[in-house]
């Protein structure tokens, strides 16, 4: 059997759409999964042994472009895909494998997608809560599954693959030593500031794990280095030596690759967490206006701190910097708190 899964656009999604890909792999052994995704997207497609080929979308987010998108289905009418499944609810993420002729095209209704789908199915978001459990449940006969609790458990969470040959090579091109254990830090959010833990309370945190023997990496793209130098700024002359600003300094395979390097991962809500979660490093995840209830990350190592309930839709927070009040009232003993229980016994207190 040959699939193509059109998947996700941003990060986070696309590490949870992992879940799918091992329960198509699961069901269907001898399938061949393809995934058509931006080509950011290559890196962690490459390291989820479920897939065979990573599918290059050239074209953007929102961009409707009907004629590309027939020149791209016409293009895949030669691979012969048996099965698609289209993760996105958009209606122009559907138009490919409709093109492509592909003959079962399964995905959830979304914007008027009658006639694009062959097996549409009708969302109760009060029946799968999260959104992994949305994508499993495409896996499946709609006749099989109609609630979350109808899927097979334990679900397939999100597993990255990465070499210990690999975090040699990469920890030591970027200088991080071995003398002492590493924490990560993923201090930014595409979301905005409203979704970030101050940098204040992430210096406070680093400045106390550095004097008890450790050091810290930041991580993340080019736009959160300022949140990156705005930590460094607060720490101690001599704590800076400690500490690492690798955000907009790596591509994302090298990110995913020092990320797996690192014995624990201190984190906001961020596409970066969902990384950390499928690399099962031990982790501790900030939540404020988000809700962990949708999209919590996926691993049993996981120590959410969430200190208000609901979902809260909030462009910018309440501080003059943009940060909301609930990621402010974190205070950092709280998170060296829970960091400290996911930790060895015998790493530095």
């Amino acid at each position: 059997m040959k699939i193509l899964v059109i998947g996700p656009s941003w990060v986070g999604d696309m590490m949870m759409s992992q879940s799918l890909y091992r329960t198509l792999k699961a069901e269907y052994p001898d399938a061949d999964i393809d995934v058509m995704a931006p080509d950011w997207c290559r890196p962690l497609l490459a390291r989820m042994p479920e897939v065979s080929e990573a599918v290059v979308m050239p074209l953007g987010h929102g961009s409707l472009a009907l004629g590309e998108r027939y020149r791209l289905g016409k293009q895949l009418r030669a691979k012969r895909y048996d099965r698609a499944y289209i993760l996105p609810n958009s209606f122009k993420s559907a138009l490919v494998p409709f093109f492509a002729g592909i003959p079962v095209r399964t995905g959830w209704k979304g914007e008027m997608r009658y006639g694009l789908l062959t097996d549409l199915r009708i969302l109760d978001k009060t029946a799968f809560p999260l959104m992994v459990e949305r994508y499993v449940a495409l896996a499946y006969d709609k006749a099989r599954i109609a609630c979350a609790a109808d899927l097979p458990q334990p679900l397939l969470w999100p597993a990255l693959q990465v070499r210990d040959e690999e975090i040699a090579e990469i920890t030591a091109a970027f200088n991080l030593t071995d003398n002492r254990p590493t924490i990560g830090f993923c201090p930014g959010a595409e979301f905005g500031p409203a979704k970030r833990w101050p940098h204040y309370h992430y210096a406070g945190l680093a400045q106390r794990l550095i004097d008890d023997g450790y050091q810290i990496a930041l991580f993340g793209s080019q736009k959160d280095h300022a949140a990156g130098e705005e930590i460094l700024a607060l720490l101690t002359e001599e704590a800076r030596e400690h500490c690492l600003n690798l955000a907009g300094q790596t591509n994302l395979d090298q990110a995913v690759v020092l990320i797996a390097s690192c014995h624990a991962i201190v984190t906001n809500d961020s596409g970066l967490m969902h990384v950390a979660a499928a690399l099962n490093k031990p982790l501790v995840a900030l939540y404020g206006p988000s809700s962990p209830d949708f999209t919590p990350p996926l691993s049993h190592q996981a120590k959410v701190i969430r200190l208000i309930t609901g979902y809260h839709k909030v462009r910018k927070g309440d501080a003059a910097e943009g940060y909301h009040q609930s990621l402010i009232d974190i205070q950092p003993s709280l998170v060296m708190d829970a960091l400290t229980e996911l930790l060895p016994e015998d790493y530095p207190r």
